[in-house]
């Protein structure tokens, strides 16, 4: 991960994405270029979107999300593995590709984990926010409107991947790494990560 990365707010519009990229990671694994695979998505409705309005820019996001894995093990199995299993690679995936997901996951979630501090409040997302706000001039920039919404998408990844139970859940589930997604952990190097999964051997 580089740190040198810039925030960005796209994961307002971007989201979790899981479904769009199952079907892109198995179209790029066929070594379709990304604009064979927005051609295949549109033409044949696979994001069964009700317009073609969106299509390209979330599969470009969802390739994104594939490149910065660097690593083809952990984007075969976010093609094929069972659903729970793919969901950490895909937000593994986000944390590699945004920094402010990466940040999140990390320093709050993977702090707590470490701590066996499963409480967790709408307090803690707060917290988070004030602090990158004091640290980067660029985030304090950013409207109101648009840190609620990064609020509710990284409550949505947190859900997705079973570590809350719904919005309104006030504690973490301790949950257990994917043996797939540890090891492809691992072979990048990215051990830091790892406490994002409640990972610490």
């Amino acid at each position: 991960m580089d740190t040198t990365m810039m925030y960005n707010g796209s994961l307002t519009a971007e989201q979790f994405l899981f479904y769009e990229i199952r079907i892109v990671s198995k179209q790029y694994l066929e070594g379709k270029s990304i604009d064979e695979i927005v051609e295949v998505i549109k033409y044949d409705n696979l994001f069964q979107y009700p317009t073609e309005r969106k299509i390209s820019k979330l599969a470009r996001a969802c390739h994104r999300r594939i490149l910065a894995l660097d690593n083809d093990k952990l984007v075969y199995e976010l093609a094929n593995a069972p659903v729970e299993v793919a969901k950490q690679i895909n937000l593994y995936a986000m944390m590699r590709y945004n920094r402010l997901v990466r940040e999140f996951m990390t320093s709050l979630i993977g702090e707590k984990y470490r701590q066996h501090d499963f409480s967790y409040s709408r307090k803690d997302i707060n917290v988070f926010f004030s602090r990158l706000r004091e640290q980067n001039d660029n985030i304090a920039t950013w409207s109101e409107q648009t840190i609620a919404k990064l609020k509710q998408v990284l409550t949505k990844c947190l859900i997705e991947t079973e570590m809350l139970d719904n919005v309104r859940a006030c504690e973490l589930n301790p949950i257990f790494i994917s043996a797939e997604l540890e090891n492809g952990i691992r072979e990048n190097n990215d051990l830091t990560a790892l406490a994002a999964f409640n990972c610490f051997r």
